[in-house]
């Protein structure tokens, strides 16, 4: 299974990228910032997109009672994701040596696919739980207490993914770079199972 193993360490370098290039972007726009405020965030911390960015928000945020952009160290996320990349992507170039070398399944590949996802979908839950404290939980004290219509405090929590009206800013909130190396690397790996699979067929074939 030499080709699948190559893909399949290729595929799983890929996850390298997120050492570098950040997992998402959230930006603010509204009249008066014509230049829309930024946030990338990385696997290991929070930068704004412009030098003065983060400052800005946290100004903004001060008003509504919205704590400060947490800094890398107030976060065990920050610690644990970029070791949780690092031993994925040891184990993926692992399985793929060994698939190249023929010691293991094709199915390993597979394997890896599917821990990985899981692994994705508790990074996901993690990010929005913290979305969902970030835009609620609020200084009571703020110098703006706005409501909903109902009565019920308002909540700033940016969307997950995608577009949203907050008050006067448009909220926009998408993968960046890192999240599309990811899945390119996720689907290499995909791709290396369905070629381990057909090399597997063809040798088996030739042996009948």
């Amino acid at each position: 299974m030499k080709k699948a193993g190559i893909i399949m360490i290729i595929g799983s370098l890929l996850l390298l990228g997120l050492f570098k290039f950040p997992l998402w972007n959230i930006m603010l726009g509204a009249p008066q910032y014509p230049d829309p405020l930024g946030m990338n965030i990385y696997i290991q911390g929070i930068q704004g997109v412009q030098e003065f960015d983060i400052q800005n928000i946290n100004g903004l945020n001060h008003y509504i009672g919205m704590r400060t952009i947490p800094k890398a160290e107030d976060m065990w996320e920050f610690e644990v994701f970029p070791l949780v990349i690092g031993i994925m992507v040891g184990l993926g170039v692992i399985i793929g040596l060994l698939g190249f070398f023929g010691k293991v399944s094709y199915k390993w590949f597979l394997g890896w696919f599917i821990l990985m996802s899981v692994l994705g979908i508790m990074g996901m839950y993690d990010f929005n739980q913290w979305l969902i404290d970030y835009g609620t939980n609020l200084d009571p004290r703020a110098i703006m207490k706005l409501e909903n219509l109902d009565g019920t405090p308002m909540s700033y929590k940016p969307p997950l993914l995608g577009y949203q009206k907050m008050l006067n800013f448009d909220v926009d909130s998408w993968p960046a770079t890192g999240a599309y190396m990811i899945f390119v690397g996720m689907m290499l790996t995909v791709v290396a199972f369905f070629v381990g699979k057909y090399e597997h067929n063809k040798i088996k074939k030739s042996n009948i």
